[in-house]
């Protein structure tokens, strides 16, 4: 897709976007490590929608003997950084990933395109998916429009929810477990 091209790195990445390595170090710490508070050992991770390669930098950093593997519709991001080029929407992994990361893509699709990227998210994700998405309210009350590409589909929580709920259980902070998949106490996990 050409629209994810450097001038969009260089204009939604880095202190005045809405992403940088600082920010993500931080963020793939916390989700590493609440994944270990619930006893998970992360062995491998697989990342849609990879961008710069953050959260795949940071793993490697800190945590070399996880496998991994990253895949975006961006040529350029495929060609600048190393990833799969592949489309969540259309395409579905073979095997499960102890952690599924899908930061900041689903708002790009179409309402069936994000559908079916959801049902190929679920089929791979073995125990922790991390789902970046803002929604309509977002970007109405929280989102600064600065540093957020606003080209989107901006679709309500509850449309989310209700496609999302038919395989996961949301559990805070952007985490999400599929349905029988780690025991939670009741207050950890949404309904």
């Amino acid at each position: 897709m050409s629209r994810f091209n450097s001038s969009y790195y260089q204009r939604f990445y880095g202190k005045d976007g809405a992403h940088d390595a600082e920010r993500i170090h931080h963020l793939a710490t916390a989700v590493h490590h609440i994944s270990a508070w619930w006893g998970l050992s992360i062995s491998s991770v697989f990342d849609i929608g990879a961008g710069m390669g953050m959260w795949r930098d940071w793993y490697r950093t800190n945590h070399p003997d996880v496998a991994l593997r990253s895949i975006d519709v961006s040529e350029h991001a495929c060609e600048t950084w190393g990833h799969e080029c592949r489309n969540i929407a259309e395409w579905r992994p073979r095997g499960k990933y102890d952690l599924v990361i899908c930061h900041s893509v689903l708002q790009y699709l179409t309402n069936e395109e994000c559908e079916d990227a959801i049902a190929n998210i679920a089929a791979t994700t073995r125990y922790v998916l991390y789902l970046e998405l803002p929604t309509k309210w977002d970007f109405e009350n929280v989102v600064d429009e600065t540093g957020t590409d606003l080209q989107v589909y901006q679709r309500s929580a509850v449309w989310y929810r209700k496609r999302l709920g038919e395989h996961f259980r949301q559990v805070g902070a952007g985490l999400w477990t599929p349905l029988n998949g780690l025991p939670m106490f009741e207050l950890e996990a949404g309904r």
